[in-house]
């Protein structure tokens, strides 16, 4: 079975914080497609609300984060995010039955 994590994020109000984050992700797609174990890493943006993005990160199994919370890039990935927040990320778990 793949695990799924989808991780749904609300940037704040201020005009700026938007573009910060989309930046951000889209640059941490990039490093984390390349973590071991890992399927896919996909970041969208809503079509009707732009302060609205959501990840889907697909790994092998459960145990395949391992390697993403080991790369280093994961120690400077939150503490960019989370000021650029209206609240608090939503991280759901799921095993794909497909």
């Amino acid at each position: 079975m793949v695990y799924t994590l989808t991780v749904h994020l609300y940037a704040n109000d201020k005009p700026e914080s938007v573009e910060m984050l989309k930046a951000k992700l889209i640059e941490a797609a990039k490093v984390y497609r390349q973590d071991q174990e890992t399927i896919s890493w996909l970041v969208m943006q809503d079509v009707h609300d732009s302060r609205a993005f959501t990840i889907v990160e697909r790994f092998e199994n459960e145990s395949s984060q391992k390697y993403h919370l080991d790369n280093p890039y994961w120690k400077s990935f939150d503490p960019y995010v989370i000021p650029l927040l209206e609240k608090s990320m939503d991280l759901r778990r799921h095993e794909e039955l497909v």
